[in-house]
């Protein structure tokens, strides 16, 4: 990474503004790989500018005019980019998790994963055809920080992931594999944009505007799309929620049997036995399954955000690529579960204050159980994971920013990082 001074930024920021006005001194501005974390961009005219895998995480680019800007593999998570213009940006691979784009201008961007293509961005207007195999080198470069060296099939996806969309203008935008889950693009216009194999499970896609949008094989487990017009999207092939009352009666009567066994502290219904049980794809959001047996259920694109698990034995369960942002699983057992790209964003996996039959604390706790836990590719930002058993579970190329780990057990664990244990 590049490290600017105040004084050098601002010189780069300057003679760009030249540059966009055509005047004498004027030089495009070239802050690729550039450190500029909180940088204060806001307001600024950066048209056409080069801020290739540049970390701009918790900045200040509202109102910044960022029309044709090279922001290949870019790093704005966190940051403020309401009401800025990016039409026509290269926003490919980029890290853009809960960033706000308020009411921001993205028509034709091009939001794919991080792929290094012939041409690279140039197909657009973009950099000057005699800097294409320059840029594209950079590109590469940033490829190789972000994939660890390794150029993965599909490069990076560009991860929206609880991103504020609401209002923006993504009209014919490529966001096709793109990560949205959990992203509010309640109101925006998505006329004509590509969303064929994006991630929107838990996206809220209120009164958005859909003539045009292809869903192709998107995964929409769990979106909302209250108010949508959906008579000119193409959205047959797109993988869809199942909600609990197409379950078969069995399982429609143990939810709720269990949910009045633990609103009367076991003097009504009954617990819940859901081992085995083909749970994929549903709609158990906000379910309260708090000390259910789940032992090796199909739990597998499951829209589980708010969901009560406190205690619930989920050992051996396959959770792979479940949502379930801001769910109670504490002191809940997740030995040998399978929970790969699962989004177990601001999740509670500390441990479970124990109660006696009446209900009081008896002021012991039990601890979450995740030993040999398959959690590659989780999303486990802002997760408390504090006393758990992380044992021999693998955490390869999980994101775990701003996670609680203390006092968790990390024994031949494989963490972020850290090469695979072999042998």
């Amino acid at each position: 990474m590049s490290f600017f001074r105040p004084d050098q930024l601002a010189e780069v920021l300057d003679r760009h503004a030249r540059w966009i006005k055509g005047q004498p001194g004027g030089v495009r501005a070239n802050l690729a790989m550039a450190d500029l974390e909180g940088a204060d961009l806001s307001q600024r005219d950066l048209r056409g500018a080069r801020l290739v895998g540049a970390r701009l995480a918790r900045g200040r680019l509202n109102g910044t005019n960022l029309a044709g800007a090279d922001l290949f593999g870019v790093d704005l998570r966190d940051a403020d980019i309401s009401r800025a213009n990016l039409m026509q940006t290269d926003l490919r691979g980029a890290r853009l998790r809960a960033a706000d784009f308020s009411n921001a201008n993205l028509k034709g961007a091009d939001l794919r994963a991080g792929t290094l293509e012939p041409g690279g961005p140039a197909r657009r207007g973009g950099p000057d055809a005699q800097d294409a195999d320059g840029t594209r080198q950079i590109h590469k470069a940033v490829l190789a920080r972000l994939q660890n060296g390794t150029t993965a099939e599909g490069g990076i996806p560009t991860d929206l992931t609880g991103a504020v969309l609401r209002g923006a203008n993504l009209s014919d935008a490529d966001l096709t594999g793109a990560m949205l889950q959990n992203a509010d693009l309640s109101g925006a216009v998505l006329t004509g944009a590509d969303l064929s194999g994006a991630r929107l499970n838990g996206a809220n896609l209120s009164g958005a505007a859909l003539d045009g949008t292809r869903f192709d094989h998107a995964d929409m487990v769990g979106t909302r799309m209250a108010d949508c017009d959906l008579s000119g999207t193409r959205i047959a092939t797109a993988q869809m929620t199942r909600p609990i009352d197409s379950m078969g009666s069995e399982i429609q009567r143990a939810i709720f049997d269990h949910e009045r066994w633990i609103d009367s502290i076991g003097q009504r219904g009954q617990r819940a036995d859901l081992d085995g049980a083909d749970l994929s794809r549903a709609d158990l959001r906000n379910v309260n399954l708090s000390a259910a047996s789940l032992r090796g259920a199909n739990l597998s694109a499951a829209a589980l955000t708010g969901a009560r698990l406190m205690m619930t034995d989920l050992s051996g369960a396959n959770l792979e690529g479940a949502n379930l942002m801001g769910a109670d699983l504490s002191g809940a057992n997740l030995s040998y579960a399978v929970l790969a790209g699962a989004d177990l964003t601001r999740v509670r996996l500390g441990p479970a204050a124990i109660k006696d039959p009446s209900g009081r604390p008896t002021g012991r706790s039990w601890a979450a159980n995740l030993m040999g836990a398959d959690l590659r590719c989780s999303l486990l930002v802002g997760t408390c994971l504090v006393q758990a058993n992380l044992s021999d579970a693998n955490l390869d190329s999980a994101d775990m920013d701003g996670a609680d780990l203390a006092g968790a057990k990390l024994q031949r664990a494989t963490l972020p990082g850290r090469p695979p244990r072999r042998g």
